[in-house]
């Protein structure tokens, strides 16, 4: 072969080399367009399912979470209602999140827990702003430090009764935060809930039947955070405040109004002591919050004040009280890493966030918490109740936990769960559920019980 066919056949070779891998370079989508490759780098983090781009530009992780709780409960008068030991799936989260870009955020999270579906977060964020982001969706709103904080890194099984009656949750909205050096604020304009089918058919219902509007909420938080450039120790100041008008996310015969309740030990006790029924014609919820809180290694402490007060309507009928109900909480508590382990907290969301663990076995953290909540007021009479808890966390690895929490629950005579729950006895000692006829003292009417429960946590 003369070099000049050689040649020819060389080049030849070559295209249809680059033919073919042109070729197999492109890739079209479902709608037959093409789309853009990027090979991506995969990784276990910190058990955690990772795909990042080479340029770090787009990122994918998995975050699911299981809780197995089980507890016995005892201690409660014998004439009372019994209280059922047991166990539960208390979550079965699953979780996609998402860069797909370095400022555009995504995030899916559902709850598979007692055998049905419900959304946590559905979450869509712009991070291209310096110490600004931009957030729509559904997620929590920046209200209590204890609601906000991820059951993941909770000193305890449940959060304090405050947070959990009186706090707001998820809600679907629209939210903008900063935080730079010592400052964080936050502020947010939300409607309705989104949990699950029966909340949204609620919300259809509504709009459908009678054209209400879905309501509109006005939440904001300013913490101040002095110690951001220190690295073993933290301090959290935080206030914050929530204008709420009534949402349609209710049963329609029910609109109109407010409701404030909460179970006071694990979600096995299925029995709501406080519970101030449903509150008609009322004209907006301000809700506002107290916080202090802090680390130093392995110490962390934290502490809120939590009231809300509701505003009856002007033109509420006649035979209506229309003044405002106030119903307040508060709680403390502390908990300490026995094996050299730091707490860690997060300044960008302003919240505690994963322990570093003192040991290559992992670590024990011990904790005690005081919370007390009451839901009396004026002519409403939810009950009020103190709960005193110690706490053990096992730290296993970066994936495994293990709780241990005891309890004792101190309600007092007007926590009957709406009239439903045993709570003292009359004057001929039979046991009654109508606070108003029981003889018991002060100290001696309610329901007091304790319970031990236990978790195991997987989260990957």
């Amino acid at each position: 072969m003369n070099k000049s066919l050689l040649t020819l056949s060389l080049l030849a070779a070559g295209v249809c080399s680059y033919a073919q891998v042109s070729k197999d370079s492109i890739r079209l989508n479902q709608y037959g367009i093409e789309v853009e490759r990027v090979p991506l780098h995969t990784e276990a983090r910190n058990g955690i399912l990772t795909f990042e781009s080479a340029d770090e530009q787009y990122k994918l992780w998995f975050d699911f979470r299981i809780n197995m709780d089980a507890a016995a409960f005892w201690g409660q008068d014998k004439d009372y209602d019994p209280i059922g030991n047991g166990a539960r799936i208390r979550r079965a989260r699953a979780a996609i999140k998402t860069y797909v870009t370095k400022d555009w955020y995504g995030e899916l999270d559902v709850n598979f827990a007692d055998g049905k579906l419900e959304l946590k977060d559905a979450i869509i964020r712009y991070e291209g702003f310096s110490n600004l982001e931009l957030q729509a969706g559904n997620f929590k709103e920046n209200f209590s430090l204890a609601r906000n904080t991820s059951s993941r890194y909770q000193q305890f099984m449940e959060r304090p009764m405050a947070a959990q009656a009186l706090a707001p949750s998820r809600s679907l909205g629209f939210n903008a935060k900063y935080q730079k050096d010592w400052l964080y604020a936050s502020g947010g304009i939300f409607f309705q809930a989104i949990e699950d089918g029966e909340i949204a058919d609620y919300v259809d219902n509504n709009n459908k039947d009678y054209g209400r509007n879905q309501g509109m909420s006005y939440t904001g938080k300013i913490t101040f955070q002095p110690l951001y450039n220190y690295k073993d120790i933290a301090l959290h100041i935080g206030t914050g405040f929530s204008y709420r008008e009534p949402k349609t996310d209710v049963d329609p015969a029910k609109y109109g109004g407010s409701r404030f309740s909460t179970r006071n030990s694990t979600s096995i006790n299925r029995k709501k002591y406080l519970d101030t029924g449903v509150i008609s014609d009322v004209d907006y919820d301000l809700l506002y919050t107290f916080e202090l809180a802090g680390s130093y290694k392995g110490l962390r402490l934290e502490a809120a004040y939590i009231q809300n007060d509701t505003h009856i309507k002007s033109d509420a009928p006649a035979t209506v009280d229309k003044s405002t109900k106030n119903f307040k909480g508060h709680y403390f508590q502390g908990s300490y890493l026995l094996f050299g382990g730091k707490q860690h907290y997060d300044y960008w969301g302003g919240k505690f966030s994963q322990v570093e663990r003192g040991r290559k076995w992992g670590d024990v953290e011990v904790a005690f918490r005081y919370d007390y909540l009451n839901l009396n007021t004026k002519d409403i009479y939810g009950g009020s109740a103190e709960a005193y808890t110690l706490g053990l966390n096992y730290y296993v690895n970066n994936n495994v936990k293990l709780v241990l929490n005891y309890q004792y629950n101190n309600n007092d005579r007007y926590a009957n769960g709406k009239g439903k729950l045993l709570v003292g006895h009359d004057v001929n000692g039979i046991p009654t559920t109508d606070s108003t006829k029981v003889v018991e003292s002060k100290n001696k009417g309610g329901v007091d019980y304790s319970m031990l429960a236990f978790r195991v946590e997987i989260v990957f």
